[in-house]
């Protein structure tokens, strides 16, 4: 396979994934805003913060109202890590390698891209979010399908699902970061005590996890047990553990991999040996980082080793404070 092919391909997987994550984090916090007190509510901006689009939002707008944010992680134009950006970047990249995927993936990427143009407004009224992002998530999650369905196993399959689980473990471990230092933080808060569920299964449900996590814990919903769930469940896929045993066991099967295994495995061993529950708030955000900052360094990995050298010149989602 060309490299320039296996590179288009990771991305495709990475934008459209994207694309679900984006979709999946405001229908969350939509629910979390019902859910709270007024007074009480997080707002909008730690979307932003997970996105790290700070300094993009910035130019455009000092209010984090819901209206705004919304609009600017759905359909901004200007913003290279919304969710039309990402659609729009992935049909591109679907459109130059239509001759090795079906053609029914082509298709519903097509589909996805025209129904996220004409309908992106519904996404900022509350009466049309739900039904609009969910339109979205079942899309995504069909191509998802696709590709394990009906894609010919081989280098095309990999490498697509190199892309899914990268930008998986990177979205979660954003989320978590986020949402479990704010919460952290506001522990102390005797208003926010007898809501302390409430948030956290916010965080939960923002990666459609929360009945899996009872199904697998079979206790209440409390942080410390949230952040090892979605950091080292390994049989939850959209926890960091499991999306980076999917990665390893697809790079078993493509050569020159050895580097790439050894940092994937690194990464794994880091969060098995991790006792989440002794974790401060400054602890487990200085851990994520250092979680970040390697799945950073793999990408750039897979694009010596791969891609010929060159990557993406950009993610458009930037790392959460890693230098």
């Amino acid at each position: 396979m060309l490299s320039r092919v296996a590179e288009n391909l990771y991305w495709m997987a990475r934008y459209l994934e994207r694309t679900e994550n984006l979709a999946r984090l405001v229908d969350a916090s939509a629910s979390l805003m019902l859910d709270l007190p007024q007074q009480l509510s997080p707002g909008w901006q730690p979307l932003i913060t997970i996105t790290g689009n700070q300094l993009q939002y910035q130019e455009l707008s000092r209010d984090y109202s819901e209206k705004s944010v919304v609009k600017f992680i759905v359909s901004e134009p200007k913003n290279p890590g919304s969710m039309l950006s990402s659609i729009a970047r992935a049909r591109e990249i679907a459109r130059t390698v239509r001759d090795i995927l079906p053609r029914d993936v082509w298709e519903c990427i097509n589909q996805l891209h025209l129904y996220l143009g004409e309908h992106a407004a519904e996404a900022a009224a509350k009466r049309t979010r739900y039904a609009f992002l969910g339109h979205i998530t079942g899309c995504t999650q069909t191509l998802t399908g696709m590709f394990e369905g009906i894609v010919n196993e081989g280098d095309a399959l990999s490498f697509l699902t190199l892309g899914r689980n990268l930008e998986r473990a990177d979205m979660t471990s954003r989320i978590v970061d986020v949402r479990a230092a704010a919460m952290m933080a506001a522990a102390d808060e005797e208003e926010l005590r007898p809501f302390e569920s409430v948030l956290w299964m916010s965080v939960l449900r923002s990666l459609s996890g929360y009945q899996m996590y009872r199904l697998k814990t079979r206790e209440r919903v409390h942080g410390t047990g949230v952040v090892r769930f979605l950091l080292a469940e390994e049989h939850f896929p959209r926890a960091c553990v499991c999306c980076l045993r999917r990665a390893e066991e697809v790079l078993h099967r493509l050569p020159n991999s050895v580097p790439l295994l050894r940092r994937v495995a690194r990464m794994r061993r880091a969060i098995h040996h991790t006792r989440f529950e002794s974790l401060g708030q400054g602890d487990l955000h200085g851990f994520i980082d250092r979680l970040q900052l390697s799945l950073a360094r793999t990408n750039n990995e897979l694009a010596r080793v791969y891609f010929g050298g060159h990557g993406e010149s950009s993610s458009a989602i930037t790392p959460i404070r890693v230098a």
